[in-house]
Parts: structure tokens; C-alpha cells; sequence
């Protein structure tokens, strides 16, 4: 099984943090083939971001088609793209916040979202609704760490994100915490070791997810709006974005 996971930002160290958070929980046998855009934000903390990031994570993953990739997993928080992802790939393509919302509504009642910047909660805000785990979901928290700060270790990021997840545990009424930012990956075990309760990495639980859609032979439905995108020109700078006949 060869699965790809695409960081829609072009931070080659984040990519590598994200590598080993998905070889980690892999399956013996399974490939994980961990890679970054060319072009596009270096993160992503913002709709703007998000958006010029699907860019180069289509173009990810109409590479990864022709290779022959089982599923892909996409490592960003904002799960940016993935309804487009889905209608060029056949088989599954994996968000990392849905994959960890709904993996944590399987463990508690209730669970907070820690996460990077303040301004990204509305998009977190979004993901809930769209994914029906609102009655789940007990609050999005921000710590208002940037997205690369999580790597410098001056920030001391990790004593951040474990004040806010206590905070949660304490005001929230949740047993769970799901980390709202791929680059919290390594963080994960030793968080949930400290805290007592799952916490929940959406790189791990997208990739076993995953894994199990190929294992069960399920693929992406080509049917209705996740069809293959209608053959059109495209112009100016996405022309070889373009939708084959």
C-alpha cells in the first residue's frame, strides 16, 4: 500500500516531522511517500494561505495518480482542498482534521481543539459544522503560536500547548484534545502521557484511516460532485492544471 502524504505548505522540516508522525502508526508494508508543493505558503495560518496552497496540492496529487498512490492524507489542519482532492483521486483522500475530529468523538464525549494562531479558529469553527461533530466539539483554543514557532524551541512551545490543553480539560468539559496543527505532531505522546487523556494527532489518525478505507477495498465514489473534473482550458498560470478529456 503506498500512501501520500501531501503538507500544503512548503516547509521542508515540517514535512519531515509529519514523515515520521505518519511512519510511526504505519502498517509494515505500507509506503509513506511524504512530500511538500513547489510553489505556495510556507505555512499556512489564513482562508489567503489556504487557498493559494490547493494549488500546489492538487498538483501533488494529480502527480500521485499517475504513480499509482493507493490514498493520500492531506497534513494541514484547514484540510484545504480536499473536496477537490477527491474528485481527481480514486482512492481515499484523508484531512487530517476530520480524520482527528472524528476519531475523537470515538474516544470521549466531548473534545476541545488546541491549536496555533487565533485567527485560524473560525476556519477550525467551519470544519466542525461541515463535519457534524458540533454537538462534540466543546471549544477551539489558540494558543497564538505561528505554525513555524512551533519548531523554534526559544518559543517553548510545548509548555504553551500543554497550559492551554489543562485549561480545556478543566473549563471545557471534554475528555479528549484534539491538536489543531500538523506541526504538533511530535508533541502528541507526550502530551497524553501528561495529561491522562487521549489526545489526538489527526497525521496518526488520517493515515490509519486511511489505511484501512484501501484494506477494505473502498475507494472515493465517482459519482455526483467527487466525479472527475469536467475537461476545460485553464489559463494563465494553472493551465497545466487543466482537466484532461
Amino acid at each position: 500500500m503506498r500512501i501520500k502524504v501531501i503538507n500544503p505548505n512548503t516547509s521542508q522540516s515540517m514535512t519531515g516531522l509529519i514523515r515520521v508522525a505518519a511512519q510511526a502508526v504505519a502498517w509494515p508494508g505500507t509506503v509513506i511517500e511524504a512530500v511538500c508543493p513547489r510553489h505556495g505558503p510556507a505555512s499556512i495560518e489564513g482562508h489567503y494561505d489556504e487557498a493559494l496552497a490547493c494549488v500546489g496540492l492538487l498538483e501533488e496529487v494529480r502527480r500521485g495518480e499517475l504513480e499509482g498512490v493507493d490514498a493520500y492524507v492531506i497534513a494541514c489542519f484547514g484540510d484545504p482542498g480536499l473536496d477537490a482532492a477527491r474528485e481527481l483521486a480514486r482512492g481515499p483522500v484523508i484531512g487530517i482534521a476530520e480524520a482527528a475530529m472524528r476519531s475523537a468523538s470515538y474516544l470521549a464525549t466531548g473534545f476541545s481543539v488546541v491549536t496555533t494562531l487565533k485567527r485560524t479558529n473560525v476556519i477550525t469553527q467551519h470544519l466542525v459544522d461541515k463535519y457534524g461533530v458540533r454537538r462534540h466539539c466543546r471549544r477551539v483554543r489558540a494558543t497564538e503560536i505561528a505554525v513555524l514557532d512551533l519548531e523554534n524551541p526559544a518559543t517553548d512551545a510545548y509548555r504553551t500547548i500543554l497550559a492551554e490543553c489543562r485549561r480545556a480539560l478543566a473549563e471545557d468539559d471534554c475528555g479528549a484534545i484534539v491538536l489543531g496543527c500538523a506541526g504538533m505532531a511530535d508533541l502528541c505522546q507526550r502530551l497524553g502521557d501528561e495529561l491522562g487523556v487521549p489526545v489526538i494527532d489527526g497525521v496518526a489518525a488520517a493515515i490509519v484511516t486511511a489505511e484501512g478505507l484501501v484494506r477494505a477495498r473502498l475507494a472515493t465514489s465517482k459519482r455526483g460532485d467527487y466525479a472527475p473534473p469536467l475537461p476545460k482550458a485553464y489559463d494563465g498560470l494553472v493551465a497545466a492544471l487543466a482537466p484532461a478529456g
